[in-house]
């Protein structure tokens, strides 16, 4: 795949022709949009353009169809909720509610973006759940009227190795980040292992060390070094502080 295949330019592009109108009327046919959807299909994503505060969908591409099952007009934020794995539901639903917190701030200030990423597992047009990286730009737009957009990527990371440190997530305003991934990319966010990972989901749900060695056929003494190996990654004390902290970066 050449580096203009992988370009993300044409997202700009799409987002300055169309933000006037407020991203309706937008014919398929258009140049724009034939290119946008040939670069969908070589990339393997598709992505839609809805209004945050309306919590409406305005335009989805085609390809919605071949990833999720769902035709471009039928999608709805719902689709996303119910097509989440399980494992990652509780993260699903502490994203969203961070991209609501994030809209709600923009629109306050009446300027700005911010990229939201994070990697899920999301059950695909086959009934199987396939590791996709989720790239949300928000974005405030004065016309036609005030409110602030999400264009909302979703890429197929299958391909790519196994994300070692857990899975992906980011959220700031480096625009860097927001380009078609690759291995580094989809190492940044969670530094723990997954089984690090699983001890501290079922530390937040009130196992001790001995209940969690029963549960993950463990030892006791292998728990408390994962214990010890967390702390030491995050630099924080005790694992409760940790929790706190994850929840509020939307990582559990």
């Amino acid at each position: 795949m050449t580096a203009g295949t992988k370009s993300y330019s044409l997202f700009y592009k799409f987002i300055e022709t169309y933000s006037p109108l407020g991203f309706r009327g937008i014919n398929p046919d258009n140049p724009l949009v034939k290119e946008l959807e040939e670069l969908m299909k070589n990339n393997n994503q598709f992505f839609f353009i809805g209004d945050l505060l309306q919590m409406k969908i305005l335009f989805t591409s085609a390809r919605s169809t071949e990833m999720m099952g769902i035709a471009p007009e039928d999608l709805t934020p719902y689709h996303f909720r119910e097509g989440t794995h399980p494992d990652d539901a509780q993260r699903q639903g502490l994203g969203t509610a961070q991209l609501f917190r994030i809209a709600n701030q923009i629109f306050i200030e009446k300027e700005g973006t911010t990229l939201v990423s994070i990697s899920l597992k999301i059950r695909n047009s086959i009934g199987i759940y396939s590791n996709t990286l989720i790239q949300c730009y928000l974005f405030y737009s004065p016309v036609p009227n005030n409110t602030v957009y999400i264009l909302q990527l979703m890429t197929d990371i299958n391909e790519f190795k196994k994300i070692k440190n857990g899975f992906h997530y980011y959220v700031g305003k480096d625009l860097m980040f927001f380009r078609y991934p690759d291995d580094d990319l989809l190492r940044i966010g969670n530094i723990l292992s997954d089984r690090e990972f699983e001890i501290i989901k079922l530390v937040e749900s009130g196992m001790n060390s001995e209940q969690i060695a029963a549960k993950l056929f463990l030892s006791v003494h292998t728990v408390n070094t994962h214990r010890s190996n967390i702390l030491n990654k995050t630099g924080f004390n005790i694992i409760p502080e940790l929790i706190i902290d994850f929840q509020k970066r939307g990582l559990m």
